[in-house]
């Protein structure tokens, strides 16, 4: 969720509109590993669900990277879906279990969660928030008000976020 209060975050904010199932969202990856490797913790990245109809199991997969990311292990959640986009759009939600059994996530806990959907909330709010600010395709990025789409192509998007860092945190010191 995002905070709307004028106080500006102790550190810049990227929120990432990601769908699990999306093979541009598996191409973004790499500069979001980069992002993460240039600036640790003086940049946070925050994952924010944009499921997409045409995908029937970008939803669960979105509760399921809540789920991990509950159990301490969001980001290496994403990334393995991500990068075995084709296995999930084979076998869906058991594979989303097999993913977090493999992570040693307790499997049992994420099964039951896309059971009793206590993430939908969570993704409902993220998806409408992205509705409203103008989000119709992942990877989408915003980082201080200003909204990159990525799903057109992701050149130059790395370096534009990062020019946008490196203002917010040289204005920071």
């Amino acid at each position: 969720m995002s905070d709307s209060s004028p106080v500006r975050p102790a550190v810049p904010v990227l929120d990432v509109w990601c769908e699990l199932q999306c093979p541009d969202c598996r191409g973004a990856l790499d500069d979001l590993r980069a992002l993460r490797a240039r600036y640790g913790d003086r940049l946070e990245l925050r994952l924010r669900h944009f499921p997409l109809e045409k995908h029937k199991h970008s939803f669960a997969a979105a509760q399921a990277a809540e789920e991990a990311l509950e159990q301490g292990r969001g980001w290496e959640f994403v990334e393995a879906v991500l990068g075995r986009v084709e296995e999930l759009d084979r076998a869906g939600e058991p594979f989303l279990v097999e993913i977090a059994r493999e992570l040693g996530l307790d499997a049992e806990e994420f099964d039951t969660a896309l059971i009793d959907g206590r993430h939908i909330l969570i993704v409902d709010a993220d998806q409408a928030e992205g509705k409203a600010i103008g989000v119709s395709g992942t990877p989408t990025y915003v980082i201080d008000g200003e909204r990159l789409d990525g799903g057109k192509s992701q050149d130059g998007l790395r370096e534009r976020i990062e020019q946008i860092a490196d203002r917010l945190l040289a204005g920071q010191e």
